[in-house]
């Protein structure tokens, strides 16, 4: 028996597996903290009626959910080096993330 709507939706590219009260992180999104996005491009909606899949998107579905803040990943380091050439290099960055708070699924 289906409890809890669930939605498959796509975020910056990535498809995301979503239920309400769900926090997760995205790719940065251009919005403040404490605001909230619609997200229309949902790929599959299911609730108690069943399951409905879209083509590519189901018509009239969307996911509202909050900004709760905005977070920098773990460091990951790039070390290039080429043997015996006395040539290495070393190259690090931190990928930006948007925490979300999913809020409603309709």
């Amino acid at each position: 028996m289906i409890t809890a709507m669930m939605a498959i939706v796509e975020i910056k590219g990535q498809q995301f597996k979503v239920q309400e009260n769900q926090s997760l992180y995205v790719h940065r999104v251009d919005a403040g903290e404490g605001d909230y996005i619609e997200f229309d491009s949902v790929l599959l909606l299911e609730n108690k009626s069943g399951v409905q899949v879209g083509r590519p998107y189901v018509s009239g579905a969307c996911v509202k959910a909050q900004v709760v803040s905005h977070v920098q990943g773990d460091k990951v380091l790039v070390f290039k080096k080429k043997r015996r050439k006395g040539y290495h290099k070393m190259n690090g960055h931190r990928q930006q993330f948007t925490k979300l708070s999913i809020q409603s699924i309709g």
